[in-house]
Formats: structure tokens, sequence, C-alpha cells
């Protein structure tokens, strides 16, 4: 999400900034903690400032979309910063049997986008997003489950909605405790990400007992 911001940031700076409009990069920074939520929430949040200088629902629109194809095409073209580990992560889960699945509140293109500049759309086999359907994260997650017809399934998060969503959708939540957010609930959690193939076994091993 750091580089999702980052994205955000600099695409307003550049969409914005010829509209005089560059209060919206204070605000975008203000509600960093709304990043990974829906679109209709970052709209309300971020690019509906209050006053006579407020952006019309068109503009709001246009900029938007602008926004979205910005990072789409940054993201193919640069990458982003991953996290320690992860591709020796996912083979290890693979060899171990998993399926693996991204379920996100992103526009579409953007998970499409990620598994293109670094090769990794061999490792998924399902992706599912927001900005596709426009359904919440719990709905997705509940749809990718149903279009697989998975018996079991774990939704790895970082945030209280992620856990939430998980919840809705009626699967377990591992907390990605390395992230970005606290977890009201007692959930297993992942001092990090290297450290789930050890506690998808453990996971396992409880539900046989």
């Amino acid at each position: 999400r750091e580089v999702h911001i980052r994205i955000v940031q600099k695409t307003l700076h550049q969409n914005v900034a010829d509209a005089g409009k560059r209060r919206v990069l204070s605000r975008c920074a203000k509600h960093q903690r709304f990043i990974g939520r829906e679109r209709a929430v970052l709209e309300e949040r971020v690019l509906e400032p209050a006053g006579p200088d407020a952006l019309s629902g068109k503009q709001r629109n246009a900029l938007r979309e602008a926004c979205e194809n910005y990072e789409n095409e940054y993201l193919r073209e640069h990458g982003g910063i991953l996290y320690p580990d992860v591709v020796e992560t996912w083979q290890l889960l693979k060899e171990m049997g998993y399926h693996l699945y991204i379920v996100s509140n992103c526009q579409s293109g953007y998970i499409e986008a990620f598994l293109e500049y670094y090769g990794f759309g061999k490792y998924f086999d399902d992706i599912e997003c927001y900005g596709n359907n426009l359904k919440g994260k719990g709905d997705n997650i509940a749809l990718v489950v149903k279009r697989n017809k998975l018996d079991k399934a774990w939704y790895v998060g970082d945030i209280q909605g992620d856990c939430d969503a998980a919840a809705q959708a009626g699967i377990d939540f591992i907390h990605a405790a390395y992230g970005f957010g606290k977890i009201k609930q007692t959930v297993p959690e992942l001092a990090k990400f290297s450290d789930l193939p050890e506690l998808m076994e453990t996971l396992q091993l409880y539900e046989k007992t």
C-alpha cells in the first residue's frame, strides 16, 4: 500500500495541478488510512472536499479515471516494492498443494498490471476486484470461493476491513501483522510473510485434532 499511496499522490500532482486544486493532495495524505477501501469511500473522503471550489461530479469522475489509468500504467512499467521472500513463499505454498488467489478493492487492471510486470500470473488461479463488478471485498471473496469450488479458504490481510470481509464471506482470516493495521479479534498472525507455509501446516494440524 506504500507504493499505492505514492502513485496516488504523484497522479494527483499530475492531474490536479493545472486545475489549481492541490488541496486534494493534502486530503490524500491526511486520509492514507482509507487506502485499500472501495472507490466510493475514497471519493467521499478524498475527492469530495466541501467549499466553493469542490470538484463537480464530472471533474471527480475524470480525476478518478486519470488516477486509476496512471496507477495501472505506472505499476505495469515500474512494479513496486515487494516484501522479502514473497516469490519463495508462493513457490513453497504451491509445492505444498495450496491454490493462491487475489481479491482486492482496487480498480480494474491494477492486479493484472502487477502480475504482468513481475510475471507472477503463474502463481495465481483466479483474481477479482471491486473495479470489475463494483462489489465489496467480502462479496468478491465469496465469489472467488464459489467460482473455484473451494471447500476451505483463508484470507491473508493486514487491516480490520480485510478481517471483516473474510468473516462476511464465511472463511478464516490470517492477520499480516507486518502491514498497516491492527485487528480487534484474536486470529492467527504472521510476523513476516515467509512464515505463512509453517503457519498453514500448524492450522491444518489443529483442524485435524
